[in-house]
């Protein structure tokens, strides 16, 4: 909780002309910033996303971090390695964003280990062909950056700017994804249905990276108020799908959706409806991968224990020699 939250808290006519600035801000479309007051409620809804968000970059590179070293050539090999640690650097940024909200990033570590925080369901499939570290790339980014784009005018300051570099990474991302799919798709029988099973196996399951449906959302209507973000879930798949499907022309390939076409009268395409029980029961933790991709995140936090012991001892360390030079 801020210091002036916090200050302001007993006193309710206070609170009152706080919450009334507040408001006021938001209808300006201006930003808030973490020194500023802001309701609890706010607050804890952006630690809630923003860390479902940071948790999610660093579980995400594990799919395709296990293709690195399979991976058909040394540009292949680079290239994935280079985006992998990107979204390293992605994870970093959102929890300091995070941060500035008054909760630490070793909180929100424990939390997701313990199970009380989440991250992003389409990080709980598989990836048993190199063709799925393109589609990965065009759908999975591909759908993060119809999400995220809008979030770079989020009414919290520090996320704001964060998402500024993350999307225009994840474009640079899409790009290198589509472009991989493209090469298969120009070479062998093989690599051409390695990609079309990659499309039938990642679809649905982009599709459903936006959340529930609009009336089945319970944090999306007081996000949009406000103005953490923009769009409603349906409105950002809609987004997807009338970006994807031009897309999926000009590769070759067919997705995998009977009920998907043009609406000339909506001015929109037309889709079917994602299996949205399978949703939650990813969510609760009944995926494909749930389990091994939390095994390999707890192993992974118990083998770097070390590295975070040293820096923090060379923190003190350094600020003992600062004070000392002071006191000189």
């Amino acid at each position: 909780m801020s210091t002036a939250h916090a200050a302001a808290s007993p006193d309710s006519d206070a609170v009152q002309e706080l919450e009334s600035q507040f408001d006021a801000t938001i209808a300006r479309d201006q930003r808030i910033e973490p020194r500023d007051w802001m309701p609890e409620g706010y607050r804890k809804t952006l630690v809630r996303q923003i860390a479902q968000h940071a948790h999610s970059e660093i579980i995400g590179m594990q799919p395709e971090g296990e293709w690195i070293t399979r991976a058909p050539s040394l540009r292949r090999k680079s290239i994935l390695f280079a985006k992998v640690q990107d979204e390293a650097g992605h994870g970093l940024y959102l929890y300091s964003a995070a941060e500035t909200l008054g909760i630490d990033r070793a909180e929100l570590t424990q939390r997701l280990l313990e199970g009380r925080q989440k991250y992003s369901s389409i990080f709980n499939y598989p990836t048993p062909s190199f063709a799925d570290v393109g589609v990965i790339g065009w759908f999975v980014d591909g759908a993060a950056i119809c999400n995220q784009v809008p979030l770079c005018r989020s009414s919290y300051g520090p996320y704001a700017r964060a998402m500024v570099r993350i999307c225009k990474e994840e474009s640079f991302h899409q790009r290198q994804g589509y472009e991989l799919l493209l090469t298969m798709m120009r070479g062998t029988r093989e690599q051409r249905e390695m990609v079309q099973d990659a499309v039938d196996r990642w679809w649905w399951a982009s599709l459903m990276m936006f959340g529930p449906p609009d009336d089945d959302s319970p944090n999306s209507a007081q996000s949009m108020a406000w103005k953490i973000k923009r769009h409603s879930n349906d409105e950002l798949r809609q987004r997807f799908v009338d970006m994807t499907v031009p897309q999926a022309a000009k590769l070759g390939v067919t997705l995998p959706d009977p009920e998907l076409r043009w609406n000339e009268e909506r001015g929109h395409h037309d889709y079917g409806t994602p299996d949205y029980s399978e949703l939650k029961r990813v969510i609760s933790g009944d995926g494909p991968c749930n389990a091994e991709r939390m095994e390999r995140r707890r192993a992974a936090h118990e083998e770097g224990a070390w590295v975070r012991e040293a820096a923090s001892a060379h923190a003190a360390k350094q600020a003992a020699r600062a004070r000392a030079e002071a006191a000189a």
